[in-house]
């Protein structure tokens, strides 16, 4: 590792999106006198009556939910996006705007109220992998659909409005800022190289190996480089696939080992059900992209403990992303859990 990577003010380039994150490593020895979180408990109950998630409940728009035993899914009752909303193309001057169509929805991981991943079984997150699989396949099947973001927002913190564990859908008609940052990088790399960008970028880290977290036959954990959370990790398969329905079985269950590792390694750090918002980037539906190599990233917002977390202000509001803790240093305090 470069020695001065713990010293010295940095910038990190980021060669998924072009961008650059600041790093401050003597700032860790600063003193904390700002906000704390409360890190009460989570009540451990299986079934909660009161819950418009659980097997058998009553939703806010009247319709009952099924009796489900894994996963269970349907179309988010306030979505974001809405299928037949109006069509519209608005342009005036410097003033522009369009409609957008789309399909929200929500997946439990779980029957369990308080089940989080970290504390399934390997073969119950995968049969989650395999609801994602589905998902995706069916709604990139649809011609208004071009892009199909799934993540997870799990804990108050993260403005997650209920506790029972579950995860979203965005599809929609346009592609996504991220997305199409991340398009324009792989893109140029791999007209130039003939291989995926990440394909490149996980072989020189298994070599360096100071970021990575955790390894199977299939899949990498790895702080990334250019991380802007204090305990961001991205999950990349080591074979260049550009969707996670082009996983095999073998691949799938590794990645579901993974899930639960890596999840398991948050909560045990500050001793705490871990907030995070974790996403899935993907092959954009509407082409091939052959340069896409599919990966997960949690961004985790705390920073020193449980109680103290990484707010995104001031000069990464008006400036550019910003972080103390290196990269290095985060892998390895999550490593060794």
């Amino acid at each position: 590792m470069n020695d001065n990577f713990n010293a010295a003010p940095h910038r990190r380039y980021n060669i998924l999106t072009g961008e650059w994150v600041l790093v401050s490593p003597h700032r860790t020895k600063r003193p904390w006198q700002g906000k704390k979180e409360e890190t009460a408990k989570p009540e451990i109950i299986t079934y909660d009556p009161n819950c418009y998630l659980c097997p058998t409940n009553t939703r806010i728009n009247g319709e009952v939910n099924s009796d489900y035993k894994n996963t269970f899914v349907f179309t988010n009752d306030f979505g974001a996006l809405l299928p037949n909303s109006l069509d519209f193309n608005y342009e005036e001057g410097l003033l522009k705007a369009e409609g957008e169509t789309g399909i929200c929805k929500v997946i439990c991981f779980s029957p369990d109220h308080s089940l989080t991943l970290p504390d399934m079984e390997v073969s119950d997150i995968e049969k989650v992998i395999t609801t994602w699989q589905e998902e995706y396949k069916e709604l990139s099947a649809k011609p208004e659909i071009n892009h199909v973001q799934i993540f997870e927002n799990k804990g108050a913190t993260m403005g997650c409005s209920n506790p029972h564990p579950h995860g979203q859908i965005w599809a929609q008609k346009s592609t996504p800022n991220e997305v199409l940052k991340k398009t324009e990088k792989q893109e140029e790399y791999f007209k130039k190289h003939g291989k995926s960008l990440l394909t490149a970028y996980i072989e020189q880290e298994l070599k360096e190996k100071e970021r990575i977290i955790f390894e199977n036959e299939s899949f990498v954990s790895l702080v990334p480089f250019w991380a802007v959370w204090p305990y961001e990790v991205m999950i990349v398969p080591k074979n260049h696939r550009k969707s996670i329905c082009e996983l095999t079985g073998k691949e799938k269950l590794d990645y579901a080992e993974q899930l639960k590792i890596v999840t398991q390694k948050y909560d045990k750090l500050f001793d705490t059900s871990f907030p995070y918002s974790s996403g899935i980037h993907q092959s954009p539906t509407n082409g091939e992209y052959p340069e896409w190599h599919f990966h997960m990233s949690f961004y985790p917002p705390l920073l020193r403990s449980a109680t103290v977390k990484k707010f995104m202000v001031g000069y990464e509001m008006f400036g550019m992303p910003q972080r103390d803790i290196t990269a290095e240093l985060a892998a390895k305090s999550l490593r060794e859990l």
